[in-house]
């Protein structure tokens, strides 16, 4: 897939991963299923997380966790169309990802996969807004949390996009 994306930085500094074109389009509903199947071509992959270096692989949990997860099943609106476009940018997300924290497993079902507990991210992207003509209007900036859990391997891995929410600041103009 050759992704139109674009990594800028705002009026005060902070990374904004900015999407060019939009996978998924409508005002009704998502099919979660269609962006699962998307979200598999990263199964594998790794990222940078450029503020600490940190090393985030993306499993075969991630997909279905992003697509059929809590937070995503409670999205609406604006917000459910830019956590299914960001599905195409992901790497980008983790590579921008800041404001690292740490908690503590305490669920049983993630003694496994989360044995050494969880870190949380801030991310922050862009997604088009078109005019009645069809022309760019302006990006509408929205802000997620990126959850990784530390797994009895050591290794970081990618488990889900949470809270996407869009900002009340003023969108980036054209």
């Amino acid at each position: 897939m050759n992704k139109k994306v674009d990594i800028i930085r705002d009026a005060d500094g902070k990374s904004i991963v900015i999407i060019n074109d939009l996978r998924f389009k409508g005002r009704r509903s998502v099919n979660w299923d269609i962006v699962e199947d998307c979200l598999k071509e990263y199964i594998g992959q790794c990222s940078e997380i450029t503020e600490t270096s940190d090393m985030v692989y993306i499993g075969t949990d991630f997909p279905d966790e992003f697509a059929h997860s809590k937070d995503t099943k409670e999205l609406r609106g604006a917000n459910m169309y830019a956590k299914a476009n960001s599905s195409g940018i992901i790497k980008e997300m983790i590579e921008i990802a800041t404001n690292k924290t740490f908690a503590n497993n305490y669920a049983q079902k993630h003694n496994t996969d989360a044995k050494f507990g969880w870190y949380r991210y801030d991310t922050r992207f862009a997604i088009p807004v078109y005019g009645d003509a069809g022309e760019l209007a302006r990006y509408n900036v929205f802000k997620s949390r990126i959850l990784v859990r530390h797994a009895k391997d050591g290794k970081l891995y990618l488990y889900d996009i949470l809270r996407t929410k869009k900002e009340t600041s003023k969108p980036l103009e054209q």
